[in-house]
């Protein structure tokens, strides 16, 4: 891979603000369901579990297409996949747009996943082949935290534009930013500062295997594995498909506060992540120490409201959207602990395995919750009651433990590794 430049060209800053931009549109497809649950619901007569199986199975193709995305742009170079990405899934929310049918429609979200899959880690490889390494942490910061825009647009606008233009009018108008970005990016967008498409060596079956077995061993993978397993899946259940049903029906908000609310989850990620980057900077030997102190703050703040006795207050709801929102960039730690722990050649692939954690336990978690809401509210196309919802919130707990308990044990075998004046110097950040 072609090493970036020691000083960051103006036109570094064109191509992120391209590709941050589809990252943007994704984020916006893959959260676009949110606001749309319950209309989901009486579009194809739903029950809970069969809500939850669209962002579910969304999630399952998004996660398991991260390690062969990473292999394909360490094989064919980032560009190309982000242009097949920003097409497919552009093209898969037009067809979510005309569905009339469950099963039509949950083939549609399979495709917006696997187009999903294909944007952010080809940002974090054009970042790394455009910037000077000292700004690389900042900007995957702001990479993560921005592209939270697009579910900001998911919420209230989304609202707005389902209420205004009906359902296929509403996603159909999504789907047609697609072809805009797709032709910035073919017009301004290259692999690296000296080269159009940056391609790597075509390797065996037997090659694959074992890049992916070395990215694997690394310890610090493992921890970047579990810092993203534990940090942001409140968010992603809370964005991508409960959050708007939870407040609506749970805790008794209106439709028009409960976007409000998720909106403010996204701006607490956008807020937090520049100050999150420029403290990890500052202290890399306390990244996984970041990582547990948000684990701990979140479920402490969800026990919380789950404790409040009748409806929590409108200031704690809008309190653990802050906190869910916050912990949401905690997760790019883990991409930080990848790259100071991998060499170039396997930056993708060692990223897509990471960056399956926070999508895995958001995956868990969604099906986990729509199973608990069934078996309590049986035979209820919608459900009903805080007490349902607030068992089938409870779940998160043995996720958060999980997560926790990994960290816990890999960034003392990572710390093991180098002496902590070593890592304090600048030489290397891995824990």
């Amino acid at each position: 891979m072609n090493q970036p430049p020691s000083v960051t060209p103006r036109r570094a800053w064109l191509v992120w603000g391209i590709a941050l931009a589809i990252y943007v549109l994704a984020v916006f497809h893959r959260t676009s369901l949110a606001v749309a649950g319950l209309e989901a619901t009486e579009r194809f007569d739903l029950t809970a579990s069969q809500l939850s199986s669209f962002t579910m199975l969304q999630l399952l193709v998004y996660a398991g297409m991260q390690i062969p995305v990473g292999l394909l742009i360490d094989r064919f170079g980032a560009r190309s996949v982000l242009t097949v990405g920003v097409t497919l899934v552009s093209a898969a929310q037009a067809w979510f747009a005309l569905a009339s049918s469950y099963p039509e429609a949950l083939t549609a979200r399979v495709f917006v996943g696997m187009g999903d899959a294909m944007t952010f880690i080809c940002v974090l490889r054009l970042v790394s082949s455009w910037f000077a390494p000292r700004r690389i942490p900042l900007i995957v910061q702001l990479t993560g935290s921005t592209g939270q825009i697009g579910a900001i647009a998911a919420a209230v606008p989304m609202t707005l534009a389902l209420r205004e233009l009906g359902w296929s009018g509403a996603y159909l108008v999504a789907a047609a930013i697609g072809p805009v970005l797709l032709l910035l990016l073919l017009l301004f967008v290259d692999d690296s500062p000296v080269q159009r498409h940056l391609t790597g060596q075509p390797m065996s079956r037997t090659v694959l295997l074992g890049s992916l077995r070395a990215s694997w061993a690394q310890p610090g993978t493992r921890l970047g594995f579990w810092v993203h397993f534990a940090t942001p899946f409140s968010a992603h259940v809370i964005s991508l498909l409960w959050g708007f049903p939870f407040l609506v029906v749970s805790e008794g908000v209106s439709a028009t506060t409960a976007g409000l609310l998720l909106s403010l989850i996204v701006v607490a990620t956008v807020s937090s992540g520049p100050a999150l980057g420029w403290l990890v900077g500052r202290h890399p030997w306390h990244r996984s120490t970041t990582a547990l102190i948000a684990v701990a703050v979140t479920a402490a703040t969800w026990t919380v409201v789950l404790a409040w006795p009748g409806n929590a207050p409108l200031w704690l709801l809008a309190l653990l959207m802050v906190v869910c929102g916050s912990a949401g960039p905690v997760s790019m730690i883990g991409f930080d602990v990848a790259r100071t722990s991998n060499p170039p050649e396997r930056l993708a692939s060692a990223s897509g395995i990471i960056n399956q954690g926070g999508f895995v336990a958001a995956l868990i978690a969604v099906f986990a919750i729509g199973v608990v809401l069934d078996l309590m509210t049986p035979g209820d196309a919608t459900p009903s009651g805080s007490e349902a919802f607030h068992a089938a919130m409870s779940v998160q707990y043995v996720l958060w433990a999980l997560g926790a308990l990994q960290i816990w044990r890999y960034r003392r075998k990572v710390r093991r590794l180098l002496p902590r004046a070593v890592v304090e110097s600048g030489s290397t950040m891995i824990a």
